[in-house]
C-alpha cells in the first residue's frame, strides 16, 4: 500500500530525511518511532503532500504522492500532531463542514456523520460546540473527521499526545476497531509501549535514517544479546545448592539471590536455555516460574538510537 523510495529531504545542509526506504503492506498498522526533529513529521508531510521532498519518491497504492498529489488525498486521512478546530461549531457542524469539503452529498452526510460520531464515542456529543470538548475528545473528533471520505490510509502524527491515561486507552480501541475495518494505518508516538501494543510493524528513525524495521519481537531478538533470567522457586528451599551449578555453566554470569527469586544474565542460544532448565529440574530444584525478562519497546529504542547517536 505504501511504498517509500529513497525519500531525502534537505534544508540546506542539514538532512531531515536521508535517503529514506519503507515498504508497508495493506491492512497494516505501522509505528514510527523516533525523537523529535529524527524525520517522522516530515515523512508524513511528504506522504500527505503537503511537503516535496528533495529526492526520492513515495507511492500510496501504486500512486506518486508528487505527480498525483490530488487523486492521494482522496485516499488518505491525514491528521498532523497540531491541528485547529473551529469553536464556533458543533461536533456535527464540524464533521459536515469537511464532508462537504470533500463533495460528499448532503443527504450521505446525514447518515454518514452519526456514525463517524458512533465510531469514535461521541455521540453524546453531537450536539455541543467543539471549544467547550475535552482534549481527547477533540483528538478523537479531529480522526472522525479524517475518516469522513473513507480513506485507504490513515496517517496518524502522534495522536495521542497530551492525552490522559483513559483518553489514551479509548484512542487505542477506535484504532484497533479501524485496523479490524481494513484500513492501513501510520502512527507515530513517543509513548513507545502502547506502540507495541497496537502495532502490527515498528520502524526506529533516528537522524533522517530507519535504523530498525520489523515486528516488535523481532526488533528485540536483533537486540537480545545477553539475556536476563529470573526463576521463581519454593520458599524454603536452599537455592545456594542451585547455584552451585549454574556457576559451571560457560552461559551463566551475575547470579543474585534474592528472596524466593534467582536472577542471571544468560548469553547462550534458545537450546542452551533449554538445556539449562532440563538441568535444573534434573538438580530437583522446586521451581514455580522461569522466565526470560523481555526488553520493552523503551529498551528497545534507547539501545538502537544510542548506538546511531555514537556514529
Amino acid at each position: 500500500m505504501i511504498e517509500i523510495k529513497g525519500l531525502t529531504k534537505k534544508y540546506g545542509s542539514f538532512y531531515a530525511l536521508k535517503g529514506l526506504d519503507l515498504t508497508i503492506n495493506e491492512g497494516t498498522v505501522f509505528g514510527f518511532v523516533g525523537a523529535n526533529g529524527a524525520g517522522k513529521s516530515t515523512t508524513f508531510s511528504i506522504l500527505s503532500t503537503l511537503l516535496q521532498p528533495t529526492a526520492g519518491e513515495a507511492l500510496i497504492d501504486g500512486i506518486s504522492v508528487t505527480q498525483n498529489p490530488e487523486y492521494i488525498r482522496k485516499l488518505i486521512g491525514y491528521m498532523p500532531d497540531f491541528f485547529g478546530v473551529y469553536d464556533q461549531l458543533k461536533a456535527e457542524e464540524y464533521l459536515d463542514f469537511f464532508g462537504s469539503s470533500y463533495g460528499i452529498p448532503a443527504e450521505q452526510r446525514a447518515k454518514l456523520i452519526p456514525q463517524l460520531l458512533e465510531l469514535v464515542n461521541l455521540s453524546h456529543k453531537r450536539y455541543d460546540y467543539v471549544d467547550v470538548l475535552s482534549r481527547g475528545m477533540k483528538q478523537r473528533l479531529c480522526l472522525a473527521r479524517t475518516l469522513i471520505h473513507d480513506p485507504k490510509v490513515l496517517i496518524l502524527d502522534e495522536p495521542a499526545s497530551g492525552l490522559d491515561p483513559r483518553a489514551r486507552v479509548e484512542m487505542r480501541d477506535i484504532l484497533k476497531q479501524l485496523k479490524e475495518m481494513g484500513k492501513t494505518i501510520l502512527i507515530s508516538s513517543h509513548i513507545l509501549p502502547e506502540l507495541a501494543e497496537m502495532c502490527d510493524e515498528i520502524g526506529v528513525i533516528e537522524q533522517g535514517k530507519l535504523i530498525a524495521h520489523g515486528s516488535v519481537a523481532e526488533i528485540q531478538a536483533q537486540l537480545m544479546g545477553e539475556r536476563f533470567i529470573t526463576v521463581k522457586y519454593q520458599a524454603g528451599y536452599d537455592m545456594k545448592l542451585a547455584k552451585q551449578f549454574l556457576e559451571e555453566n560457560p552461559f551463566v554470569s551475575s547470579i543474585e539471590i534474592t528472596e524466593n527469586k534467582l536472577n542471571f544474565r544468560f548469553n547462550g542460544s534458545d537450546e542452551d536455555q533449554m538445556k539449562l532448565l532440563k538441568q535444573i529440574v534434573q538438580h530437583e530444584v522446586p521451581i514455580l516460574s522461569f522466565a526470560e525478562d523481555e526488553k520493552d519497546l523503551e529498551d528497545v529504542f534507547m539501545a538502537i538510537t544510542e548506538e546511531v547517536e555514537k556514529e
